[in-house]
């Protein structure tokens, strides 16, 4: 049953992509935001801080789980299994990933450099308005690598594990993360139990990610084995990032690539340099549509192993 509502969400989401109006995460990124209005203190100590961080937190976390198990027991058969297609339909995010690196692509091949900056800026948090063709394509490369394993396979996962409140609960730890896990003097203490919780739920989905990435990457040329550079990458290169879980993602996706992704980048107005990820030549226009192609495959992955488990554990 399971299985069938993840393929039923996955053909919602490629009829009608994410909902224009009215998402569920705004709303939630609203709740956040108040909450943090009203626990967040300019001026603690660091234990008070990290006291606050898991406060706030909690008072995000705890009334939607409520909620959540709540209406999950309150439906039954087919009524349960609807609202299952439409909750896990407004966790994943898998055809607005591809659109969103479409819209960097048009323009980069029409030659229009500044509408892709434009474009690229609404995927990644980095300083855009400088970039060129190649650090363009670069970024959208490791966006929709990061953001398949966070918006797409570890929904999956988390659905596939424990079902509506395992997905809620996930997309709203990832939600935290992504207000306040930052190490910036706002949130480093502030941000941290959201930064690390995120960090555990993700630990498992995004090295089943950065697996289905080395294994989409397969070509069968016997002086090409994409799928054996990228394990080497993974397993060489993913630790040296700053996340735990986006360093092996995209060091496999890199690696399947055969291209070079990583390196420096301006964050805020500041200069900051980040280990090469991948092997081989640096990101081009064309590898925009390729690893969007990466994501299908691994996709397909995925459901060929679902398929299997829902088989052997029915």
């Amino acid at each position: 049953m399971w299985l069938i509502i993840i393929i039923a969400a996955l053909i919602v989401d490629q009829a009608m992509g994410e909902p224009r109006r009215f998402h569920p995460l705004i709303g939630l990124g609203w709740w956040i935001s108040t909450v943090e209005k009203g626990i967040y203190r300019i001026k603690q100590k660091e234990s008070m801080a990290l006291l606050a961080g898991f406060a706030g937190w909690s008072a995000v976390i705890i009334p939607i789980m409520v909620i959540t198990l709540y209406v999950d027991r309150l439906f039954n058969g087919i009524w349960h299994g609807l609202l299952a297609v439409f909750v896990f339909y407004l966790a994943i995010g898998r055809k607005s990933l591809i659109e969103h690196a479409e819209r960097v692509h048009r323009p980069m091949a029409a030659g229009d450099i500044v509408s892709a900056r434009q474009q690229v800026a609404m995927l990644v948090s980095r300083d855009t308005h400088q970039l060129d063709t190649s650090e363009i394509s670069r970024a959208t490369c490791e966006s929709v690598l990061e953001n398949g394993s966070d918006a797409l396979f570890a929904a999956i996962f988390w659905f596939a594990v424990a079902g509506i409140p395992g997905v809620v609960l996930y997309r709203v730890v990832n939600t935290l993360d992504a207000m306040w896990g930052y190490r910036s003097e706002r949130y480093l203490y502030f941000g941290r139990v959201a930064a690390r919780v995120d960090d555990a739920m993700n630990w498992i989905p995004a090295r089943l990610t950065a697996l289905s990435y080395a294994l989409a990457g397969w070509h069968w040329q016997a002086s090409k084995n994409t799928c054996r550079t990228a394990l080497r990458c993974w397993r060489e290169q993913g630790s040296h990032w700053k996340s735990p879980n986006a360093g092996p993602v995209m060091a496999a996706g890199a690696g399947a690539l055969g291209v070079q992704l990583g390196g420096g980048g301006i964050y805020h107005g500041k200069s900051v340099e980040s280990p090469v990820l991948g092997t081989g030549r640096p990101a081009s226009i064309h590898d925009i549509r390729r690893v969007c192609t990466l994501l299908r495959n691994a996709l397909l992955i995925w459901l060929a192993a679902l398929f299997v488990i829902a088989w052997v554990l029915p």
